[in-house]
C-alpha cells in the first residue's frame, strides 16, 4: 500500500470515534513496519489516550523502527494527557506521516519541529483535505471560538418543508432518518425553532443505538416562549435551553465557550432564514423526498 492508502486506513480508525470525542477531534493512527500494519488506534473519548498512544501500545515492541501514520498532527504539550510527541520518541518511531496540521495557531507545526529535532523523519499533508474534513467542526471551533453550524433541511420535490398545518415530521423516508441519527450522534447540540417544537414535539436526541453514551444539548429558538413552555413541547419533557435569536454571534460565542463544538439545526424555515441571513451557517444538507406535497397553503 502507498502512503495515501495507509492514511485512509488511519482515517478509518479515526471514524470509530464519531460523536464521542468532543471537544477533542477525531484522530486515527496506524503503525507500519516492513509494509505490514502492526498496530492501530483511535481517540475514543476526551481525557483518554490519544490515537498515537493507542496505536503504539497496540504495536508493542514492533513500534521501534516503524512508521506512524496519523490523521492529525500529534499534540506537543501537556493537557489532560501527556504530549504524544514524547510517546513517539520513546517508542523509537522512525518516520511520522501526518494528514493535517493542528489548526490551533499556538500549536500548529510544533510537533513537526520537535520530531525533526529528535531525528525522526516527518512527512506532512498526506490526504490533508480528507483528514481536515472529518474534523471540520473542531477546526472551526478552535480557530474562531464558535461552533460549526450544520443546517439540515428536509423537503419534497416541489420544495415544501411542511404541510399546511405546519407539520414536518416524516417528510423523508427511513434512509434519511438513519442519516439524521448519525448526525445527532455527531452534534453537541440540536437547534429548532419554536414552530417546529410546537408542531412536531420532537425528542431531539439520539435514538439509535439505544445505549448511545452522549446526548446533545437541546436548543429551542423563540422570542416569547419560556423554558417551561419549551419543555412541554418536547417529546420526553426534558428541559431545553431557549435562545431568542436576536444576536447570533453572541449566542454562538457563548456556546463555543461552553465547549459546544457542533450544532445541528433541524428546522424550521424561519430559523433557517435567520441563520442564513446572519451568515452563521457553515454547511447545508438537503434531504429530498421523492414525493410532491402540493397544496396552496403547504410550506
Amino acid at each position: 500500500m502507498n502512503d495515501q492508502e495507509l492514511m485512509r486506513k488511519a482515517l478509518e480508525c479515526a471514524e470509530k470515534g464519531w460523536g464521542k470525542t468532543s471537544p477533542n477531534p477525531m484522530v486515527g493512527a496506524i503503525i507500519v513496519k516492513n509494509g505490514e500494519i502492526v498496530g492501530s488506534g483511535y481517540h475514543a473519548k476526551a481525557g483518554e489516550a490519544h490515537a498515537e498512544v493507542n496505536a503504539i501500545n497496540d504495536a508493542g515492541s514492533n513500534a521501534s523502527g516503524a512508521d506512524l501514520y496519523v490523521t492529525l498532527e500529534p499534540c506537543s504539550s501537556y493537557g489532560r494527557t501527556p504530549p504524544c510527541t514524547e510517546a513517539i520518541k520513546k517508542a523509537g518511531i522512525k518516520s511520522v506521516f501526518v494528514g493535517a496540521l493542528d489548526p490551533n495557531p499556538k500549536h500548529r507545526g510544533a510537533a513537526i519541529t520537535i520530531l525533526h529535532e529528535a531525528g525522526i523523519q516527518v512527512f506532512e499533508n498526506i490526504l490533508r483535505e480528507e483528514c481536515a474534513v472529518i474534523n471540520e467542526a473542531f477546526f472551526k471551533w478552535i480557530t474562531t471560538g464558535k461552533p460549526f453550524v450544520l443546517l439540515k433541511m428536509a423537503m419534497t420535490l416541489d420544495g415544501k418543508i411542511a404541510t399546511h398545518s405546519g407539520t414536518s415530521q416524516w417528510i423523508t423516508g427511513e434512509q434519511a432518518r438513519q442519516r439524521v441519527q448519525h448526525l445527532r450522534q455527531w452534534a453537541d447540540a440540536i437547534m429548532i425553532g419554536a414552530g417546529t417544537a410546537r408542531q412536531d414535539h420532537p425528542a431531539l436526541k439520539v435514538r439509535e443505538p439505544q445505549n448511545w453514551p452522549r446526548q446533545p444539548r437541546r436548543l429551542v429558538v423563540s422570542k416569547s416562549m419560556t423554558v417551561a413552555e419549551a419543555a412541554k413541547t418536547l417529546a420526553d419533557g426534558v428541559t431545553p435551553e431557549v435562545l431568542n435569536g436576536t444576536n447570533w454571534d453572541a449566542d454562538f460565542r457563548r456556546l463555543g465557550s461552553e465547549k459546544t463544538v457542533s450544532i445541528l439545526v433541524e428546522g424550521g424555515g424561519e430559523l433557517a432564514a435567520s441563520l442564513l441571513n446572519a451568515g452563521e451557517v457553515d454547511k447545508i444538507e438537503f434531504h429530498i423526498a421523492m414525493k410532491i406535497l402540493g397544496g396552496r397553503d403547504s410550506r
